[in-house]
């Protein structure tokens, strides 16, 4: 990689110059990485008889490796760029140090065409997580560009299969190649949805499983703009943790309303009968799609959900509610005259969206500033106000914080780091402030985000 420009040094401050100087030193280390992951362009057949070419994968695999971590274990993960175009590597729900963190120039400098970064860091959360880019994002997760983290908990809860099941639509036309990424009047509006529905990159897959075995199916919503509502039929099943974050009780596997980056672990019992195949369902408005089937195998194994173990609670510090500071948030429409920026990760030409009136001008180095400053250790409560009439799922880098109430519905006390925030909706959610750093803070439907629905908070020591 090339060093830093006088001029890059000072905008980008010293944040930036020690995020990269981690990464590059790391990857020179004698210690041997876990995974190693080379970003880089390939055809891969999607429709029948068709070979998409121009999709992007996390070599060594298309579609991208499913990475196995154990929680509280050092994790070294290689990442080589053989793209054409700058990237960087964001590991979307861990609370992780923010050198790690994969946001260009907000946490590390953009890993250019033919350099390599290590990141390192330790999972303090087991669950489900996803890794993704963050440099030119909406074409790069277009093109394929998204994969499942799972992080295993020190006790094995009992499961006799574990099965991450990646969900995105790609969009491609009838003869199996991509179209417009995005239609310029969607920006403004709901998103620009895909048109060819997939699981680990397959249409309606069917996996093959044990008869009367208990499989953990991880589902994560890693494409751009959809906002679903998924069911599994044909099986009893039970939702056990949401973003990662165990639930209290495990709710039926029925009518889950999943955005982009949201995820959820359903605890499955494999049907008995071989003619007693299983889906998973997505709602669409002209009756339910197939998005994936289970196929008992072989006699069954007669075993009951009653027989595995509750997870165990992720160690999120709870926040103090009498003693936490307030902190606005108006997630809105962009003031005139606000006009992104030239940036080496892309722009779509447009601002539409801001956070407090204000829109992000795209990743550029500094100086930036925070939209609130929090600080470490504190307890806060974020009020998050939508004025759209659309829904946007609010992330948080770095930091997980509880749901607590909203003026158009109840929440349940569930922890997480994206927050589906419907239209005109005001949530509040609670977070201690316990992870130093700048952290981004935006809507996951990525033309949102790319067209000002984005910004971060400062966590200060």
């Amino acid at each position: 990689m090339s060093g830093f420009s006088r001029r890059e040094v000072l905008l980008g401050g010293a944040g930036a110059l020690t995020a990269f100087a981690a990464g590059a030193l790391g990857a020179r280390q004698a210690l041997a990485a876990d995974h190693a992951l080379t970003l880089a362009r390939l055809s891969h057949t999607i429709v029948p008889e068709a070979a998409t070419g121009g999709m992007m994968s996390f070599l060594p695999d298309a579609p991208p490796p499913v990475l196995r971590l154990k929680q509280g274990r050092k994790a070294r993960i290689d990442v080589t760029n053989m793209l054409d175009e700058a990237t960087t590597v964001h590991w979307h729900g861990l609370r992780i140090a923010n050198a790690m963190d994969g946001v260009p120039y907000l946490t590390q400098y953009p890993i250019e065409p033919g350099q390599s970064f290590r990141y390192e860091f330790t999972p303090p959360d087991a669950g489900t997580f996803w890794y993704h880019p963050h440099c030119n994002t909406l074409e790069q997760i277009a093109r394929g560009l998204t994969g499942v983290m799972v992080v295993e908990e020190e006790e094995d809860p009992g499961f006799d299969r574990d099965l991450p099941l990646n969900l995105r639509d790609f969009r491609l036309g009838g003869d199996g190649q991509f179209i417009a990424f995005y239609k310029a009047r969607n920006l403004a509006r709901g998103g620009t949805l895909g048109t060819v529905s997939t699981v680990n990159w397959q249409v309606d897959p069917v996996y093959e499983l044990p008869a009367g075995s208990l499989v953990r199916l991880r589902l994560a919503v890693t494409d751009l703009t959809r906002i679903g509502t998924y069911s599994i039929a044909g099986a009893e099943a039970q939702v056990i943790a949401l973003d990662a974050n165990p639930l209290p009780q495990p709710i039926p596997a029925s009518g889950i309303v999943l955005a982009p980056g949201q995820r959820a672990d359903i605890a499955m019992r494999v049907p008995d009968g071989a003619n007693e195949v299983a889906t998973l369902l997505l709602k669409k408005p002209n009756g339910d799609k197939v998005l994936a089937r289970f196929q008992p195998m072989d006699s069954s194994a007669g075993r009951s959900l009653r027989e595995l173990k509750p997870l165990p609670p992720n160690p999120v510090p709870e926040a103090d509610l009498r003693n936490a500071e307030v902190l606005d948030f108006v997630f809105g429409w962009s003031p005139e005259g606000n006009a992104p920026q030239a940036s080496i990760c892309g722009s779509l030409g447009y601002t539409f969206w801001s956070i407090n009136r204000v829109a992000w001008g795209g990743d550029r180095p500094g100086p930036l500033d925070p939209l609130a400053t929090l600080r470490l250790g504190k307890s806060y409560i974020l009020r998050l106000r939508n004025e759209t009439p659309n829904d946007h799922p609010i992330h948080l880098h770095g930091l997980s914080f509880r749901l607590l109430r909203s003026n158009k519905r109840a929440l349940p006390p569930l922890v997480t780091d994206t927050a589906l925030l419907l239209e005109e909706e005001t949530m509040e959610v609670a977070l201690v402030a316990d992870n130093p750093g700048d952290w981004a803070f935006h809507c996951h439907v990525i033309e949102h985000q790319k067209t000002g629905l984005a910004g971060f908070l400062r966590v200060a020591e």
